[in-house]
């Protein structure tokens, strides 16, 4: 499966997995995106979004293994994963361009703002590297 995950960059942006070679995903509270990241399989493809001024995808990541129950989480009802870098993209694609293109009209990222982990239908995922590769 594909999937996209939100980040703020100051927080933990790209360049700091890259550094780091490998990060756990957790702290995620929010229950649709709770059933998201638990569908997080090792090998699964995962677009880079940072949030704040950027908005954009920016890099191209992959789930290191299953879920696993949350470590930060006391009532253990939460999941974490585990990810690691794969590349950054040759260009940001930003979410203005993401929204002005009618393929995406029904994707997650445009519908519900506010989702931090959410699937990218393999369609979607091929438009937007292809939106990467090309010149602006």
């Amino acid at each position: 499966m594909n999937f996209l995950f939100k980040e703020e960059p100051e927080h933990y942006g790209y360049d700091r997995l890259v550094e780091d070679g490998r990060t756990s995903w957790f702290g995620v509270r929010n229950p649709v995106a709770q059933k998201h990241l638990r569908s997080v399989k090792k090998g699964d493809r995962i677009f880079y979004y940072h949030t704040g001024k950027e908005k954009a995808v920016v890099a191209i990541a992959k789930g290191a293994g299953a879920a696993y129950p949350d470590p930060a989480d006391t009532t253990g009802r939460l999941s974490a994963v585990d990810i690691v870098p794969v590349k950054k993209l040759k260009r940001p694609v930003t979410l203005a361009e993401i929204k002005a293109d009618k393929a995406f009209a029904g994707f997650e990222l445009v519908r519900i703002p506010r989702l931090s982990v959410m699937p990218v239908p393999d369609k979607l995922w091929a438009r937007i590297e292809d939106m990467a590769r090309e010149s602006v």
